[in-house]
């Protein structure tokens, strides 16, 4: 058996080789961008607002439902709202009980959403490395959003005439 020496080899490689008992101290400081304050999960500028963007799809007699929960800037919420929010309004209204119920409910959903997501001030910088989402056109100036058209003027004449017929 051997002893280990009463003095250790300063020159020894293992000499300043950190031990289970040493804690290991961090070599560098936190990021000046991270701190306790909340901050968007896609390009980490803060402040954010957590928010619940919803999108609807109605085919025929299915329909399916999508949800982006999170922390956004107001930059980023609000690409995220208007991309959600334009699906919805071409693709939500293509079933009976999206027509009247449930795009209607995600729309205004929506809308809270926007509330919480503009009422931020503008964001800070990003995270490094980090970009934000580009927000695009507003949505009355995309041509898909226009679609509701078809299926509200259709429930515009078809409820009427089922109306006049009873």
């Amino acid at each position: 058996m051997t002893t280990p020496p009463a003095h250790p080899n300063p020159n020894d490689p293992m000499h300043n080789a950190p031990t289970r008992m040493q804690p290991h101290a961090p070599t560098e400081p936190a990021p000046a961008w991270w701190s306790v304050a909340p901050h968007c999960r896609v390009c980490g500028a803060q402040p954010a607002a957590h928010v619940s963007v919803r999108a609807h799809q109605g085919v025929i007699m299915l329909m399916r439902f999508h949800t982006q929960n999170g922390l956004y800037c107001r930059t980023c919420g609000t690409a995220v709202i208007r991309v959600l929010t334009t699906l919805t309004l071409y693709q939500g209204w293509w079933s009976p009980l999206s027509l009247v119920a449930f795009t209607p409910a995600t729309l205004i959903a929506n809308v809270f959403a926007h509330r919480k997501i503009a009422a931020l001030p503008p964001p800070g910088p990003t995270a490094p490395g980090a970009t934000p989402m580009q927000q695009g056109k507003p949505i009355h100036r995309r041509p898909l959003a226009y679609i509701a058209v078809v299926p509200l003027a259709w429930a515009a004449w078809f409820i009427p005439n089922i109306i006049a017929h009873l």
